[in-house]
């Protein structure tokens, strides 16, 4: 069955065992999406959408110059449903050929929704996950009806910390038996630098899932904070190659846009295509989509460049000053290190392993009674005692380490 406005094409798709037909759900191939007034006629006197002509009655006088600059947008009319501009630029910052390799979301978390949407059918079909990793996965997954398959990451540090083989890289032969073990799988799931892991998962890792003939689904590489890690590492280097590939990134991290909820799909033109078909029609707004064309100018590009070095020596320097609370209870920060954040263990006293009622008691603390909040994985698998800290600014990290320091010197 073809999917619906997309052009045919004779170039056979890899890997050879992939077929997107088998690989999306039936009623999803046969979809006609809904047709809204702005694919047809953009310009004019528009009197087709039934929208309000004389516009919003919002009160611009007592508003900052950014609000009256949104104020200044169409507001009253409904957004370009395509958005080509915006997924022009991002084609070309993620070296891709164009925009119909591009698909925008409401956040990733829309992106993760409605790939479970198209992909795996209620109550019959699974995905797998490989903890620990994003919620969201479970979370959209148990709204779907849609069961869940675990395959955890490598969870001892006895390989080293990330890389191929060291903590928290990904068991790329236990996926393989989990999906020959399940055919119901459907989508895997990686998250590359993971979180709470911070860890870059292995391009040759991600490959060899890919060209798996045991396994006909979709890889989905959730890649929120690559611009963090290694971008020349990013998966959305095997896009070309691989028709069984979705990547997903977003304007939430490195660009800094986590308020205007842009998430991001990479892929080849007949997985963007069949998503585009099920979207609702008009799920980008136009302050987000104004917002998001600025951001990825080349101005903005290279200022946002120039914060994410600030952040990255930021990175450094924290975890060389967590380094200096070693006597407190502060244990060396596990996984790679590859996105904006860094993952500690807090440990016990005297034995000096990871504790999780002291670490709780201190990400409490910290937030409670001194205004420093972090966030406490140690429930999360492999994480056991761990506290996972975001890298702020240069004062945002020295307040929090003396903070630490206070805290940990009276629990």
């Amino acid at each position: 069955m073809p999917i619906l406005g997309l052009t045919e094409s004779s170039t056979p798709l890899h890997p050879a065992h992939f077929d997107i037909e088998r690989a999306i759900r039936p009623n999803i191939l046969a979809l006609h999406p809904y047709r809204c007034a702005r694919d047809d006629y953009q310009e004019g006197i528009l009197l087709d959408a039934n929208e309000n002509a004389l516009g919003h009655s919002i009160v611009p006088s007592s508003l900052s110059e950014i609000e009256n600059s949104t104020l200044a947008l169409p507001l009253h009319r409904y957004p370009d449903p395509s958005h080509d501009d915006i997924k022009a630029r991002i084609a070309t910052l993620r070296r891709l050929p164009g925009p119909r390799n591009v698909f925008l979301g409401v956040g990733s978390d829309e992106v993760i929704d409605m790939l479970q949407r198209v992909c795996v059918a209620p109550g019959r079909e699974r995905i797998l996950i490989t903890p620990p990793t994003y919620g969201m996965y479970s979370v959209c997954a148990q709204v779907n009806d849609v069961e869940v398959v675990k395959v955890p990451l490598v969870l001892d540090g006895s390989g080293g910390e990330g890389g191929e083989k060291g903590r928290f890289s990904v068991k790329v032969d236990e996926i393989k038996k989990a999906v020959d073990a399940d055919p119901s799988i459907r989508l895997i799931f990686l998250c590359s630098p993971g979180n709470p892991t911070g860890t870059l998962l292995s391009l040759s890792a991600i490959r060899s899932i890919l060209e798996y003939p045991g396994f006909t689904g979709i890889v989905v590489v959730d890649e929120a904070y690559i611009d963090f890690g290694v971008p020349e590492n990013s998966a959305a280097s095997l896009i070309s190659e691989f028709a069984n590939l979705v990547v997903m990134q977003t304007l939430s991290k490195g660009f800094g846009l986590a308020a205007i909820r842009l998430g991001i799909a990479l892929a080849q033109p007949p997985l963007i295509q069949v998503l585009t078909n099920t979207k609702a029609p008009y799920n980008i707004s136009t302050p987000t989509a104004a917002l998001a064309l600025s951001a990825l100018s080349p101005a903005s590009l290279a200022r946002s460049q120039s914060k994410i070095e600030s952040l990255l020596q930021g990175r450094t320097d924290l975890l060389t000053a967590l380094a200096g609370l070693k006597d407190l209870g502060v244990g060396s920060a596990i996984g790679g290190n590859n996105a904006n954040f860094v993952l500690v263990p807090i440990l016990s006293r005297g034995e000096g392993t990871p504790d999780n009622k002291r670490a709780l008691s201190v990400y409490k603390a910290l937030a409670e009674e001194n205004g420093v909040v972090v966030r406490y994985r140690g429930s999360e698998m492999g994480c056991e005692g761990a506290l996972r800290v975001t890298v702020g600014s240069e004062e945002e990290n020295r307040v929090a380490v003396q903070k630490l320091r206070e805290v940990l010197s009276v629990l």
